[in-house]
C-alpha cells in the first residue's frame, strides 16, 4: 500500500527539531514493518490550532493526487489539536485514507467523542451534497427546457477493440471541474440529464485530457480536440 510521512512541530527550537528527525526515523521504520510503499515524508513546522499549513495541505492534496492509501504519523496530536485535528481527520477520511500511528501500533484509535462528532459532521454533509446535487439537476433540467443541449458537446467514441467508449460530453466534464464541481457531482448532474456515466468514468476522461494537453504543451502543438 502507499503512503505518506507527516511528521510536525511547533517550533523551530532546536529541541523540537531533534523530535521531528525522530519522528521521520520512528515512521520510516514502522514503514517497513507495516509494508508501506513511502511516496514522500513531509515535515512542518506550526502551530496544531492552525488548518492552513502549507505542509498539510500540500498533503492533501498529494494524497488526493497519488490516490494514498495510508498516511503515518506518531500520534494524533500531530495531526493538529483542537477542531483542526477533527476536520483533518474527516478530510482525510473523505480521501479514503486511512491514518497509521506510533502511539496506537496501527489504525489511529479515536475516542467515543470524536467518532459521535465525525459521525454527525459526515450526516449533515451527506445532506448538503443531496441538496446541492438537487439544486444542480434541477437548474440543468430548467436550461434543457430554455434549449440548452448538452449533447452537442459529446464527441463520437473511439477506441481500438473491446467495448466501445463510452460518449461523454467532456466540455462540459472540464468546464464543470475548473468550476470547483467534485467528479461525483459532475456525474449526477450528467445521469440528470440522461448520460449513462460514473463518477470513475468522469475522473478517467478529465485526467486523460490533462494528461494529453500536458504532453502537447511540452511539443509546442495545438489543444487536444475534447471530444
Amino acid at each position: 500500500m502507499k503512503g505518506f510521512i507527516y511528521a510536525r512541530v511547533s517550533t523551530n527550537k532546536e529541541v523540537q527539531q531533534s523530535s521531528l528527525a525522530r519522528q521521520v526515523e520512528e515512521l520510516q521504520q514502522a514503514s517497513h514493518s507495516w509494508g508501506v510503499q513511502l511516496l514522500d515524508i513531509i515535515e512542518e513546522e506550526a502551530s496544531g490550532y492552525e488548518v492552513d499549513r502549507q505542509g498539510m495541505l500540500e498533503l492533501l492534496d498529494r494524497i488526493k493526487e497519488e490516490e494514498a492509501e495510508v498516511l503515518l504519523i506518531q500520534d494524533e496530536t500531530r495531526l493538529g489539536r483542537g477542531n483542526a485535528r477533527i476536520a483533518l481527520i474527516h478530510q482525510l477520511q473523505k480521501l479514503n485514507c486511512r491514518v497509521l500511528s506510533l502511539k496506537d501500533n496501527g489504525e489511529l484509535r479515536l475516542s467515543e467523542t470524536d467518532s459521535m462528532v465525525l459521525d454527525i459532521v459526515a450526516i449533515v454533509e451527506e445532506y448538503q451534497r443531496k441538496l446541492h446535487n438537487a439544486k444542480i439537476r434541477r437548474g440543468m433540467l430548467k436550461a434543457v427546457e430554455n434549449g440548452y443541449e448538452p449533447h452537442k458537446n459529446a464527441g463520437p467514441g473511439s477506441g481500438s477493440g473491446g467495448r466501445r467508449r463510452r460518449e461523454v460530453p467532456l466540455d462540459e466534464i472540464v468546464r464543470l471541474r475548473r468550476n470547483g464541481m467534485t467528479f461525483h457531482d459532475i456525474a449526477v448532474m450528467l445521469r440528470g440529464l440522461g448520460f449513462t456515466i460514473s463518477k470513475a468514468t468522469a475522473h478517467r476522461r478529465y485526467r486523460e485530457y490533462m494528461e494529453q494537453n500536458t504532453i502537447l504543451a511540452s511539443t509546442g502543438e495545438i489543444r487536444y480536440d475534447k471530444k
